[in-house]
């Protein structure tokens, strides 16, 4: 998720899913050169270095033009994320549910005073180290020990303390959308940066109107190779990396909504089993773990 610090699953369909991005980039590249080869194309008139520089010199100007260095450095990590293929699996989803009952039942049992400790420092707490891919996931982290630390020292309500949470994940939604609107923007400029190509292109084979027409179709077919590049790095490349950094940041909102719900459900009065069920209700079908895979890593906790 998360533009730092993100936790993702780590099971067998991990390694399946990291290669997904590029088979996806193999198959658009292998489908579209080798059309143009079944038609008897060239492949040589397609390479035009000049056209490159234009097309992605330009556009990764206009990205650094338009993006603060901490966009440019998430923009970076999230695309890294995306060849990586990791998402929140039902492991996860597990382990977020099994850390927030240790949580629940330590206030039961001992108060709420208790767990001051682990919410002051989550990276010594022996109820946190249990689950190191969520101490990885800062903004997991800070979303239970700041709720904690609210309820701890004030007497705010449960639904001011709902409106607070939901304050602070659309800023966190916010935060994870800025690499894929940067990436957008790219994407949405690359069709423009390829006519710009192409016109400087035609302004060149313009100067040689007087050669043969051989070498005037040369050129002309040169510069329209820009608009070409430009239209298929768009909707073939830059424009799918960007939809995935989306969902991205979808998965990470769906994974502290989770937190959220357990939270809120303990702080208004269920017991600590009845607000994990609260969490797991609102887990994604695909990745929810049922009630007796639950009840078994309670069993599992307690032993």
């Amino acid at each position: 998720m998360n533009g730092k610090g993100n936790s993702f699953g780590k099971n067998g369909g991990a390694d399946v899913y990291s290669m997904l991005a590029i088979i996806g980039i193999v198959i658009v590249f292998t489908t579209v050169i080798g059309g143009y080869l079944l038609e008897h194309g060239n492949l040589a008139v397609l390479f035009q270095p000049a056209e490159f520089l234009i097309i992605f010199g330009a556009a990764i100007g206009g990205f650094l033009i338009s993006s603060p260095s901490k966009v440019v450095k998430a923009v970076i990590k999230s695309i890294s994320r995306i060849f990586r293929g990791k998402t929140f699996d039902k492991k996860d989803y597990t382990e977020a549910l099994m850390l927030l009952n240790g949580i629940f039942y330590k206030i039961r049992q001992q108060g709420l005073v208790s767990i001051e400790s682990d919410v002051d420092s989550p990276q010594e707490s022996p109820l946190f180290s249990q689950y190191p891919s969520i101490l990885n996931n800062t903004h997991a982290i800070d979303l239970i020990t700041d709720t904690l630390r609210t309820v701890m020292t004030t007497t705010i309500a449960p639904h001011e303390l709902d409106a607070l949470i939901d304050h602070e994940l659309d800023v966190y939604y916010e935060e994870m959308m800025q690499p894929a609107k940067s990436v957008n923007f790219v994407a949405d400029a690359l069709p423009g940066l390829g006519i710009v190509a192409a016109v400087l292109g035609v302004v060149l084979t313009m100067g040689k109107i007087s050669e043969p027409p051989e070498v005037l179709g040369k050129c002309i077919g040169a510069a329209l190779v820009g608009t070409f590049i430009g239209v298929l790095t768009c909707y073939g490349f830059v424009g799918p990396m960007g939809k995935n950094i989306e969902h991205q940041a979808g998965e990470n909102i769906l994974y502290l909504t989770v937190l959220k719900v357990a939270l809120l459900a303990f702080i208004g009065g269920s017991a600590p089993k009845v607000a994990v069920e609260f969490g797991r209700r609102v887990i994604p079908a695909n990745d929810r773990p049922s009630f007796i895979e639950i009840e078994e890593a309670l069993r599992q906790s307690k032993g």
